[in-house]
């Protein structure tokens, strides 16, 4: 996890693969959205994880969220399929 250490914006990864890294969460308050902070957290810990070795990063987005899809791809993510998540619950 990647925090601001001025403000409280934050970006994580995890979610490991052989050759990949899945980032988030990513946050940012309301009150300090729109400044491009998200953007430059998200740039700077995919630069950090491909330059730790790994070959891509990888996230999950929600496509009802315009704002975070245009900062994805700004900063140079490709969608690449779509994703459904099931939850079993024991009876």
């Amino acid at each position: 996890m990647h925090r601001c250490n001025v403000y409280s914006e934050l970006a994580g990864w995890g979610g490991k693969t052989p050759n990949g890294i899945r980032l988030g969460p990513v946050y940012t308050p309301p009150e300090r959205r729109r400044r491009g902070y998200a953007s430059a957290l998200t740039a700077a810990v995919s630069a950090e994880r491909l330059a730790a070795g790994r070959q891509f990063c990888f996230l999950y987005t929600d496509l009802d969220n315009p704002t975070s899809n245009k900062i994805y791809t700004n900063i140079g993510y490709e969608p690449v399929c779509d994703s459904v998540e099931y939850a079993f619950m024991s009876p």
